[in-house]
């Protein structure tokens, strides 16, 4: 045996030894950052790779980080491909794609089959950790079946896939139940909240005794309720049924509205706008209700919702609606001039670093 061989047998590895060795390489723990994106997700992952090497800047760091952009593709047969131009052998990927996306026009379930093939791909191309950053998780809303309807629960079945595709984390925005992490089994689930957004959106009308908050159904009264305690205001919430898939029908607006001028109406998801529409105008109509703001996480950009919106603020008093672009936005909603459009850049930017460096993201939130 050489002595080279026998000095390296020798080699005790003790965590000091080893913390000066990861500082000499500086390497993550978790391998070197890559922020990759399919192709309707680059939209959002440009921009937080823009925040994070900001970011880096600000902080006096010379680190960079890899951005992998439009990694899918179709064949002429419709099928899709993935390939990387880019070694991510014990990489630590976070990878970025918007499931709905009304800019383009790509249907969902074919942006959902590129994203299962891309987690694939970083998974056999040896890739340390795979988290998907999917803003808006769609299928979130089938996580049951409809009564006496013979559904299956669909949430279950997308999450399966992204776990067997080879996810070990996922990302998402103000998803619709939390009992969705349940469907994850082992992989963490990260659900990022809106309420702090929310709650610095609205910030002005703090304690204010003329406004009141409304959840427009009992799915949303709980992050209603968070809003109200954190601005101290007045909470009141809508009762609905759905006839018909997409349908939805209001009963009654349950609260206080004595003295209330101003209403704040929340919600996690703006499809064709039928709910909301309906309360907006009950509210006005029967409790002297003058004006409304409209936060909502996500907006599929349905061009029905854009007609109520519309409808809502010429005659009802609809000031403004904010929302996120967790779903990109289509250039006739943004049109708008009382539509407001919130980016996710800095708080996924923040959430992303927290878990590449195994710290806690909570610390990225003041009121979740």
């Amino acid at each position: 045996m050489s002595q080279t061989s026998r000095a390296v047998e020798k080699v005790f590895f003790t965590p000091e030894r080893f913390a000066r060795e990861q500082a000499q390489r500086m390497q993550p723990p978790r391998g070197r950052l890559v922020i990759a994106s399919c192709r309707s997700g680059s939209y959002l992952s440009r921009r937080v790779v823009a925040e994070y090497e900001a970011l880096l800047t600000e902080s006096g760091s010379a680190d960079g980080l890899i951005s992998l952009e439009d990694i899918d593709y179709r064949f002429a047969n419709a099928e899709t491909c993935v390939r990387l131009d880019h070694h991510v052998g014990g990489y630590d990927v976070f990878l970025f794609q918007s499931l709905c996306d009304p800019v383009t026009g790509v249907d969902l379930d074919h942006n959902y089959m590129a994203f299962l093939i891309a987690a694939r791909t970083f998974r056999e191309q040896g890739a340390h950790h795979v988290t998907a950053v999917l803003p808006y998780l769609a299928y979130g809303r089938q996580d049951k079946p409809t009564e006496f309807q013979r559904e299956p629960t669909t949430a279950r079945l997308m999450a399966d896939l992204g776990v067997a595709a080879g996810i070990d984390r996922l990302i998402t925005w103000h998803p619709h139940c939390g009992q969705l992490r349940g469907f994850y089994g082992d992989v963490p689930m990260t659900m990022l909240s809106s309420l702090a957004l929310f709650v610095d959106e609205f910030s002005r009308f703090e304690g204010r005794d003329d406004v009141i908050a409304i959840a427009p159904d009992a799915g949303a009264s709980k992050f209603v309720l968070y809003f109200c305690q954190a601005l101290g205001l007045k909470g009141a919430i809508g009762s609905k049924f759905r006839p018909r898939p997409d349908e939805a029908e209001l009963t009654q607006v349950v609260g206080d509205f004595t003295g209330k001028k101003t209403a704040i109406v929340l919600d996690d998801e703006l499809s064709t706008g039928g709910t909301v529409y309906n309360l907006i105008k009950r509210v006005v109509e029967q409790h002297g209700i003058e004006q409304v703001y409209f936060a909502v996480s996500h907006s599929r950009c349905v061009p029905k919702a854009r007609e109520r919106l519309l409808e809502l603020h010429e005659k009802y008093g609809l000031e403004k609606v904010v929302v996120t672009n967790s779903i990109p936005q289509t250039p006739e909603f943004e049109a708008l001039p009382f539509f407001s459009v919130r980016c996710l850049s800095d708080t996924l930017a923040r959430t992303i670093n927290r878990i590449h460096y195994d710290r806690s993201v909570s610390e990225v939130f003041r009121h979740s």
